[in-house]
């Protein structure tokens, strides 16, 4: 089967009317708030509902990489990749019933603020702040702005330049203008066309091989013309979600541990998600829309892993061509073509105007997703480090220094973008998940002791987060520079180096970051518990007052109240609980029990395809 020609003008004009949309809510949502302070700018007044919360959730999380990267992973490996998804299934609740309550408690706006309130000094908040938008760089900007660019190149012909140039001129002029509150309602509505429209693809793709029988029967021969080797043959266990320790190419010890760690850091730990938390207008609400993300994380593998995978049957000679010349002619990329298995789909198998709703629902994805990145990467520059630099800026100082750091991210991601052309033999997702197994686990681990030891103290935390990234660069930079290889083409990185799995090597880094920061801080002495209530689990429910260790820190120049969302400060000598907003018993009973039944379901998808 080959591709149907690109997007005709019925499709363009369908993903025209869908931009309306979404453009005309963010729009409306705008006077739901203001956008002049910092509190409204960056956490929407700490309003929001669990439906926009959830759905936010959601959006911020699926980008266009997910489309282009679970497809196109499924397409080359099977269904392991979709662990990565739900794996969140559970951690998504960890996020809702025992960080958030400590962040809120904590009253901070960004996570270096919540270790610099932890440890007291400020050097751990900027070197988290700094880790922190490198990692937007390197695994989520410019990872979004590629595959979106391949959805274009596939359905207009536009080079990847000009698309990511058209993409981001369009996403960075509606983050610099909305702020959180406009970008979370817009997600909504974005959630529930990306569901429909993915939901409707699914459905052709599924059909055109015979459902998921017939994808059992044909994916094992989708074979691509000419095979002779075992490069571009499919996985034999490519139905298997948990698979060999040694030989996988996802092994389930690194699938259940690592990938436990890379989540717990990226959902329990990271500004683009937890920002969504603290703009809920109470922990119940914000509790059911981690719930619901959750539920909504089920749906990955059956609208994005699983027809990649029939994209390959479909298109074996392009989706698995395994030859560098034969993958350069058939989809511009040497690396392979597995990423091409989505689009391929869409304008393959959808008539048109169905063409153009997808495509729309891909780019808004991405939109979605790159400007939530965006509204956090500000927050962090602007309150972690440029207040810093500049104690003396007013509100309307720091919110020009944020928006001119948005126009500066573009600019950094776009540089980066060979890297992620070129990386992990052209599967974008496996490129997503190794970066953060070299650089997240630290954050993990400090993150996880903050919270959890409150023996930790601010050089043991200082020390570990630096060892640990030291120990997790001494294999990202000969990673990259090296290069990791493809099928047939072994990478010239040394084995002893980057032989072991990116997700085992995740587990040992967590490991010696925890030895490191729990070993010197032994060595200096504990934090009096005096300065810990409330900001470590077992002090959770302290009413006692709280002598905050960041008080002799620089006062910000914008009022506390509008810097910590809305609520009383709680800075300085003495201070007590914050007045929290009441919980409804009855709602948040219900809340539990979904909880629970969204394990049950997780429980039981592991087992059923494990």
């Amino acid at each position: 089967m080959e591709p149907a020609p690109g997007a005709s003008a019925w499709d363009l004009g369908v993903t025209a009317a869908y931009f309306g949309l979404v453009i005309a809510v963010g729009l409306w949502s705008l006077r739901r708030g203001t956008r002049r302070t910092i509190s409204g700018y960056f956490l929407a007044g700490q309003s929001m509902g669990w439906g926009p919360v959830g759905a936010s959730l959601f959006a911020s999380n699926i980008g266009s990489g997910h489309f282009v990267g679970l497809a196109g992973t499924g397409a080359a490996g099977g269904l392991a990749v979709g662990g990565f998804e739900w794996s969140a299934m559970f951690i998504v609740l960890l996020l809702g019933w025992v960080f958030v309550p400590i962040y809120r408690l904590a009253g901070v706006s960004t996570m270096p603020q919540y270790l610099s309130r932890r440890f007291g000094r400020a050097r751990i908040r900027l070197c988290l702040a700094a880790l922190s938008l490198v990692l937007y760089i390197s695994t989520k900007i410019s990872v979004d702005m590629y595959s979106g660019a391949i959805f274009i190149r596939e359905a207009l012909g536009w080079d990847l330049y000009t698309s990511v140039g058209a993409l981001l001129g369009i996403t960075a002029l509606y983050t610099i203008t909305g702020g959180l509150a406009a970008l979370m309602y817009a997600d909504l509505v974005q959630s529930l066309i990306m569901i429909a429209g993915a939901s409707v693809l699914a459905g052709y793709a599924l059909g055109a091989v015979g459902g998921y029988a017939g994808l059992v029967q044909r994916y094992p021969l989708a074979l691509p013309p000419n095979t002779t080797g075992p490069c571009g043959r499919p996985r034999p266990d490519a139905f298997h979600l948990l698979r060999d320790p040694s030989a996988g190419d996802l092994p389930w010890p690194g699938l259940i541990l690592g990938l436990g760690i890379i989540s717990a850091w990226y959902w329990c730990t990271d500004q683009v998600i937890v920002q969504r938390c603290l703009a809920g207008r109470s922990l119940t609400q914000v509790r059911a829309g981690c719930v619901l993300c959750g539920y909504l994380k089920v749906l990955p593998m059956f609208l994005m892993v699983m027809p990649g995978m029939a994209a390959r049957v479909l298109f074996p000679a392009v989706v698995g061509c395994a030859d560098a010349q034969r993958c350069s002619r058939a989809c511009g990329s040497a690396a392979g073509c597995s990423n091409v298995a989505y689009p391929r789909l869409v304008l393959a198998l959808l008539p048109t105007g169905l063409r153009g709703l997808m495509l729309a629902v891909v780019l808004a994805a991405l939109m979605s997703s790159l400007a939530s990145i965006f509204a956090s990467a500000s927050a962090l520059f602007t309150l972690d480090i440029y207040q810093r630099l500049r104690p003396h800026a007013g509100p309307r100082h720091l919110l020009l220094a944020g928006r001119l750091w948005i126009v500066a991210l573009v600019g950094l991601s776009l540089a980066w973008l060979p890297v992620v052309e070129a990386a992990q033999g052209g599967q974008l997702f496996d490129y997503i998940q190794a970066v953060a197994s070299y650089l997240a686990p630290p954050v993990a681990a400090v993150f996880f002791l903050a919270v959890f030891v409150p023996r930790v103290n601010e050089p043991g935390a200082f020390w570990g987060l630096l060892g640990g990234l030291a120990l997790g660069l001494a294999r990202l930079v000969p990673e990259v520079a090296l290069g990791t290889g493809s099928c047939g083409v072994p990478g010239r990185c040394p084995p002893f180096v980057c032989g072991l799995h990116y997700l085992h090597f995740a587990v040992l880094l967590f490991i010696a970051t925890v030895i490191i920061v729990i070993a010197v801080s032994l060595c200096h002495p504990p934090i009096p518990r005096q300065h810990l209530h409330r900001l470590v689990f077992s002090l959770r429910h302290s009413q006692e007052p709280r002598i905050d260790l960041d008080q002799g820190s620089p006062p910000p120049a914008v009022p506390l109240q509008d810097v910590q969302h809305g609520g009383p400060p709680e800075v300085g000598v003495g201070s007590k609980p914050p007045p929290l907003p009441p919980e409804d018993p009855l709602w948040s009973r219900v809340v539990d029990i979904n909880a629970l039944i969204l394990m049950a379901i997780a429980v039981f998808l592991w087992g059923y395809f494990a």
